[in-house]
């Protein structure tokens, strides 16, 4: 026999052999469908089955590893606090030690909230901490280009071309002296400069981790970084990390965009936001609340956020909103 399948609403009906490789309407709302072989179709899903199981499998494993890590760390005894005094915060694997972020562990827990660590989100060996800097101190002058790179990358396709003859001449410098570090570091495939014509031609990378940076994680790595920049150089005792997890003691969990607790008893919480907020302020403010943190603690720190704004809706939320170039100075007000 064969089978009928209709992708519209999942009506499925045997049908004789004769049929296969035809199509019909289905019975019940009319869309046409193909008619398959039922032993190749049987194929199809058991492909499509163990494939998915193995990549359910290997998500556990990982799952496992992450959640050992915890438990291992909970159990060691107090060490020495972390120190970055001697360390290069833009390559270094150091981030990722235990103990560096064992101090946020114990503070959730105090709370009754377990918080979940991926020690590579702390890997700063990579190329996302540099490029997010160079583009987080530049973002007024970049911010075209990342944008343009965000909805090309949304729509699927990878060719990007962008004119610079209305750019001033420090504008378009800073735009080739970016695109070259892009390609440099492999964020983009290919860069060409028609300098005659003063365009941009560039070719966009595919991986999921490039798609992910430009789409927003981009600014967890710049506040992340200036966080650790700034509070090494003020000589302070702190634990940092990014994207944890935490689980609230009625199961509902959370991720964290960074989170730094310092002198072991100031936390500090900053969310951060590339594109519409305004539909989570009321989350992030019930966030707040349950994790018992001080609205003056919690940010939400918006790119291209005006000072104004922020004033005005941090006195409507309960959060406290800044942005890119604000978030250091309102930290430094509240070490004081």
């Amino acid at each position: 026999m064969a089978l009928f399948r209709c992708n519209k609403c999942g009506h499925l009906q045997e049908v004789g052999n004769d049929y296969i490789g035809k199509s019909a309407k289905c019975p019940q709302c009319q869309q046409t469908a193909p008619i398959y072989d039922t032993v190749q179709f049987v194929e199809k899903v058991l492909e499509k089955y163990f494939k998915q199981q193995k990549e359910l499998l290997k998500l556990q494993q990982t799952t496992n590893e992450v959640n050992l890590l915890e438990i291992q760390v909970i159990d060691k005894p107090e060490e020495e606090f972390f120190s970055l005094k001697d360390v290069d915060i833009l390559n270094t694997t150091e981030l990722t030690n235990d103990h560096q972020y064992l101090p946020i562990i114990k503070w959730f827990a105090t709370k009754q909230v377990k918080v979940t660590v991926n020690p590579k989100e702390l890997d700063t060996t990579g190329f996302f901490d540099e490029v997010a800097l160079e583009l987080g101190n530049n973002y007024e002058m970049l911010k075209e280009i990342t944008d343009k790179i965000k909805r090309i990358q949304k729509k699927g396709y990878t060719n990007i071309n962008f004119p610079l003859a209305q750019k001033s001449q420090k504008h378009l410098q800073e735009i080739v002296k970016f695109c070259d570090q892009l390609h440099k570091y492999a964020f983009v495939a290919k860069n060409y400069y028609q300098k005659q014509d003063k365009l941009i031609k560039l070719t966009l990378q595919t991986a999921p981790a490039i798609v992910q940076f430009f789409n927003g994680v981009w600014l967890e790595w710049f506040v992340f970084v200036k966080m650790l920049h700034f509070l090494r150089e003020r000589q302070l005792s702190f634990s940092g990390a990014r994207s944890i997890i935490v689980t609230l003691p009625n199961e509902d969990y959370h991720e964290l965009d960074t989170f730094f607790l310092i002198d072991n008893r100031i936390p500090i919480c900053i969310e951060c936001k590339t594109g519409e907020f305004r539909q989570d302020l009321d989350k992030y403010s019930k966030l707040r609340k349950r994790l018992s943190v001080d609205k003056s603690q919690f940010l939400l720190c918006v790119v291209g956020l005006s000072d104004e704004q922020a004033q005005g809706l941090t006195s409507m939320y309960e959060v406290t909103l800044v942005n890119e170039k604000t978030f250091l100075p309102h930290v430094e007000q509240l070490l004081r």
